[in-house]
């Protein structure tokens, strides 16, 4: 599956650099051509012959061993195809958020232009600390794949979140992004829920938070794709961002970018109506105790799209407090979109806010495939594996 992949693996000098050795291993036995690279600290834990044994190439560490005249940095962040980066210290992480290359391993991932994921691994207190999450947060803003660390009994003899993630759950970040079969497409992916006017105070709008586009629009930027993410909510990506506030405007966003999208994702929560008269000033409190507001049907946005399609594979979601499968399949057939992704909003364990969603995946031709609960990412990722096949 990775025979030909170049993977270039950095090693920072935490104790759970030793587990490396197994992913090394793991990469090998598909065939990729694995380069490793370490900070100095590492070399504590696990020993520069074992990592180039494993390997069966040479180990990077200092900063000024240039073979045939090539700086290190550029040409192993040129022949690399994805970075990672495990363990990722805290040390070392603060480093690549500031932009500081005191290292061979810093210097390659300021240079490194392609797919990086970090897996950080560190004392609990350590983790916590709003320097790091700022930091982390930072990362994720500019495109790096953040894979938090596990809960556990931690080498430093505290409980609690900072061990290294399952090199299975690393493993398998990597072979998405290297093996995605539609690399280079373009999609176009909505996220939030729209907000229309009433007066300058006052709106009508949903619950959406806009996790779901976001986590599809990051995984579907992390396999090398052309991603413009069109939200309500403010977000800042590596990727194009087109801010948008009510249907209307969203509307005119995506029939911007329908022409050239190969992919449209509509995961935004789109409000069916809005106010037809709203106030440029804001509406005064009376001593009636109604007020009454006319409201118009907003445009069908997802219809429309359906409607028009030429190559474009369009999915939908539909999101419901009941009779979740009866609705989704009257949904599909009503707007005429390729995919449908069904997903019940009255669970409290899932959906809007929540971090984690439970969806089934229906399909024109009445196929239907139901991805059981998992975090929006995960959930995102089986998304597009389905409709990439």
């Amino acid at each position: 599956m990775l025979s030909g992949k170049n993977i270039l693996i950095g090693i920072t000098g935490g104790i759970a650099a030793y587990k490396i050795c197994e992913l090394i291993r793991m990469f090998k036995r598909q065939n990729a051509n694995v380069r490793v690279v370490c900070t100095p600290n590492a070399l504590n834990f696990v020993t520069k012959l074992t990592l180039r044994n494993l390997s069966q190439n040479e180990v990077g560490v200092e900063e000024f061993d240039i073979p045939d005249f090539k700086p290190e940095h550029i040409s192993y962040a040129d022949e690399a195809d994805i970075m990672i980066i495990a363990p990722a210290t805290a040390n070392t992480i603060s480093k690549i958020a500031s932009g500081i290359c005191d290292n061979l391993l810093t210097s390659i991932t300021c240079a490194f232009k392609k797919p990086v994921i970090i897996a950080p691994a560190m004392n609990c207190n350590m983790w916590e600390s709003p320097a790091i999450q700022e930091n982390l947060k930072k990362l994720a803003s500019r495109g790096y794949k953040i894979l938090e660390p596990e809960s556990g009994f931690l080498a430093c003899g505290y409980e609690g979140k900072g061990r290294l993630c399952s090199l299975e759950k690393i493993y398998d970040e990597a072979a998405s992004i290297l093996t995605t079969k539609t690399k280079g497409k373009k999609y176009v992916i909505t996220a939030g829920g729209t907000i229309e006017d009433i007066d300058p105070v006052r709106y009508i709008s949903n619950y959406s938070s806009g996790k779901m586009g976001l986590a599809l629009a990051d995984e579907t930027y992390h396999c090398g794709n052309d991603v413009t993410l069109i939200t309500t909510v403010d977000v800042t990506r590596p990727y194009k961002i087109i801010k948008v506030k009510s249907a209307i405007e969203m509307q005119e966003a995506v029939n911007a970018e329908f022409e050239t999208a190969d992919f449209i994702i509509m995961a935004a929560a789109v409000a069916d109506y809005r106010v037809k008269n709203k106030s440029d000033q804001k509406i005064k409190k009376t001593n009636d105790d109604t007020l009454t507001l006319e409201l118009v049907k907003n445009p069908d946005i997802l219809k429309e799209l359906c409607n028009k399609k030429t190559h474009q594979t369009v999915v939908g979601f539909c999101a419901e407090s009941e009779n979740l499968l009866t609705n989704a399949k009257e949904k599909i057939q009503k707007k005429g979109c390729d995919y449908l992704i069904a997903n019940d909003i009255s669970r409290k364990d899932i959906g809007f806010s929540s971090d984690y969603n439970e969806v089934t995946i229906l399909d024109k031709n009445g196929g239907m495939i139901k991805l059981e609960r998992a975090s929006k990412s995960e959930i995102a990722r089986g998304i597009l594996k389905v409709i990439n096949e």
